[in-house]
């Protein structure tokens, strides 16, 4: 059975969905607050892609990215990565990142380190 609570909260919610400006005034939050959630995921991911290019500067780092690129279990794992929705995130920021001449520079250097290491 519903708490007293419950009932009083979504007989609330649906008054206001029954007047139009406070059902618009809720849309705007709603898509705003999502608006925000995808900027942060972005900015994370962002920050994740950076660290991880930085990262690639180090001569150890980029022999252990070699190594675990060779393995057909690592390349099994990111081909499934891939296709999961949540890396989406990190290829937008992929993307938005190589519109900056300084990241592009950056990611062809590591791009062009690791075809000699093959």
């Amino acid at each position: 059975e519903k708490s007293k609570e419950f009932k009083e909260a979504s007989k609330k919610a649906k008054n206001m969905m029954e007047d139009p400006q406070a059902a618009a005034r809720m849309q705007a939050q709603a898509e705003h607050m999502v608006q925000r959630g995808n900027d942060q995921m972005k900015k994370g991911a962002m920050n994740s892609m950076a660290d991880a290019m930085e990262a690639m500067n180090d001569p150890a780092v980029m022999g252990e990215a070699m190594k675990m690129m060779q393995n057909p279990d690592f390349a099994r794992q990111m081909q499934q990565m891939q296709n999961d929705p949540a890396f989406g995130n990190y290829m937008a920021a992929m993307q938005e990142m190589m519109m900056d001449p300084n990241a592009k520079a950056k990611m062809e250097q590591m791009t062009n380190a690791m075809k000699t290491q093959l």
